[in-house]
Formats: C-alpha cells, structure tokens, sequence
C-alpha cells in the first residue's frame, strides 16, 4: 500500500479519479487530529476526501475499519452518517458523501437525545443483523484487567519521556497515588457485586461502538438534525466504555444538567445487561484517568509528527503546556467525581 501524503500538485488528480469526472476545488480542512480531510468541489456537488493515516506509522486499517462500518449502516437505512462513494486503497484513501452544517460548539438536550438514538439504533441492529467482523474496537475494554493495563502501559511510555521534568512530576506526584486508588476501589465495587474484575465481558452484552463517539464528531444541519462522522475505530466493545468515553470526551464542554441527562438515558439503553450499572460505576473513574493521559499524548514525538501531517500547526512546546493544564484540571475532576461513578 502507498503510505505517502497527497501531493498539492496531485489533489486535484486523485479527487477527479476518486470521483470520476474533473473537480474545481479541493480544500483541505482543519479539525481532523489523525486523517487529513478535504472538501472536494465539482461545481454541482461536494464530497469530502478522506486519507487515513499511513499504516507504517499505526498499523490500524482505518480506511477498511471505517467504510465497512459506513458500508453496513448505509444498508441498513442509517442516513444520519456519511456515505461511501468510492476507495483508493493504493492511496489509502476514501471518497465520503459531503455532510453540511456546522460542529457542535454548545450541546444541547435535543442533540442529547440525537446521540442516545444513533446509540439506540446500533443497539437494535447488533442485535437483529450480523455486523461483518467480529472486530473489536480499538482498545476495546472488555475487562477490568484491560483497562488497567492500558493505563500502566501509557504511564510507563510517558514515564520514559526525556527532558520532560514538569510531565513526570504530574504523572508521579499527581496521577500514580489516585490511579491506585481507583484501581482498588474497581476491584472492590466489582467483588462486592460479584462481578469479576479480570474476565472478558461476555459477547452478547457488547454492543457495536464508534469508539470516538461524542458531540465533537458531529455535525449539526440547519434543521438542528446532528449526522455523525468518525468510525474509523468501530468495532465491539463493553457499553461501558462508550458511555464514559461519550461522558468523559473532552472535545466539547458538557454542562452538569447535559452530562446527567445523557448518564441517565444511557443507563436506560443498556440497563437490560445485568452488570451494566456496576461495572459503570466501577470503571468510570479508570476511564476518567485513561483520558488524563490520552491529553498527554501531544509529549509523544511521533504522535506529533502526525498531527503535523494531519494539518495541525503551533508551537510544540506551548501544546504540550496546555495538554499538561488540561491532564491536571481533568484528574481533578475525577478526585472529584460526584454523581458519576
């Protein structure tokens, strides 16, 4: 596979290729942190271009993960995502249907309820139809052990970052204490509820998840109808972490009133698992501290080279100071978790 950026000189090419006839316009827009993403004009209509991370740099297959997932709804009636017009996989590249509208800088009750039907329609479908993989999503948690391990293993590759005395106060003066703690009190919650804290969650209460689900990757139309975008991390996981993750992500601010109302119909939609409200209010915190260190993953060389290539531009060093702000006011927002958890 072609692991290369597109060109300037040779957008217009692929996008003509990708479309089948000549285009006036191929913008590249900004937003995207991974895949880098253009607005492709042919003067009647708008597409949006797609190329997803190389595979030299993450071995993930985002293009196949994410058309598949798009592939599938769209056989199921799902308009409410993008469609997939065509595929480079030379290029690592797709050709996506145009969704017009604007983000979601404020969220609101209604686009509330939007989310939790999109999360209600995947629900249903897992349920009646046979997704074609049996791929989990990407870092799927289907245990407590996992999810502990995901966050020793971030630790300990930031914990080797050199040159970097503020990160590595944070992480052992701050974060490592109040990851134990919660470690702990996990397997208590979960052992006080006879639940285990090393198995895998049986299949038939995983349920199909975006795995970056949330307001930031949404579009909201003029009718204020929202349409998601994003699958590139689809697959099967514990309803657990997609709700905490939906809670937790910090790309649009949630007020206390929105988190609540999304917390309570969330805990409707799955309340059919026996174990749902258990294992959320044992493992919410972990998630909480798991995202503390995905803010931390700008310190990353390699990870910023990506956003580099992604189209993200600033000075390194001002990024890192601000994802650092950002890691410590979240950690104590979990320290101080009232009513989640």
């Amino acid at each position: 596979m072609v692991t290369e950026d597109i060109d300037a000189g040779f957008e217009l090419v692929l996008a003509a290729k990708l479309v089948g006839k000549p285009v006036l316009d191929v913008r590249p827009l900004g937003g995207g942190r991974n895949s880098r993403v253009y607005r492709v004009d042919t003067g009647d209509r708008l597409f949006a271009l797609k190329q997803y991370p190389s595979l030299v740099d993450d071995s993930r297959d985002r293009l196949t993960t994410e058309t598949r997932a798009l592939q599938w709804l769209a056989s199921h009636g799902i308009d409410t995502v993008p469609r997939v017009v065509s595929i480079d996989r030379g290029m690592n590249c797709a050709l996506l249907s145009w969704i017009e509208g604007v983000a979601v800088a404020e969220v609101s009750t209604d686009d509330v309820d939007q989310a939790v039907n999109f999360l209600s329609t995947l629900q249903r479908l897992r349920r009646a139809f046979d997704f074609p993989s049996p791929q989990l999503g990407s870092e799927a948690c289907l245990s407590g052990a996992e999810i502990e391990y995901q966050i020793r293993t971030r630790f300990s590759v930031l914990e080797r970052l050199e040159g970097e005395a503020g990160l590595q106060s944070f992480l052992k003066d701050e974060f490592f204490d109040q990851f134990e703690h919660h470690v702990g009190e996990a397997r208590r919650k979960l052992s006080a509820a006879s639940l285990p804290f090393d198995e895998n969650l049986k299949q038939q209460w995983q349920t199909l998840a975006p795995s970056d689900f949330g307001f930031h990757n949404a579009i909201r139309d003029h009718n204020g109808s929202l349409s998601f975008l994003d699958f590139e991390y689809f697959g099967w996981d514990d309803p657990v972490k997609l709700t905490s993750d939906t809670l937790l992500h910090p790309g649009t601010p949630k007020p206390e009133a929105i988190r609540i109302r999304l917390w309570a119909a969330l805990q409707r939609l799955y309340g059919d698992d026996p174990g749902f409200s258990e294992r959320l209010a044992a493992f919410f915190p972990l998630f909480g501290l798991r995202w503390v260190l995905i803010l931390l993953n700008e310190f990353h060389p390699s990870r910023w080279h990506r956003r580099m290539l992604a189209g993200e531009r600033g000075d390194w060093s001002r990024v890192k100071e601000g994802q650092l702000r950002a890691a410590r006011a979240m950690l104590c927002e979990i320290s101080n978790l009232k009513g989640f958890g």
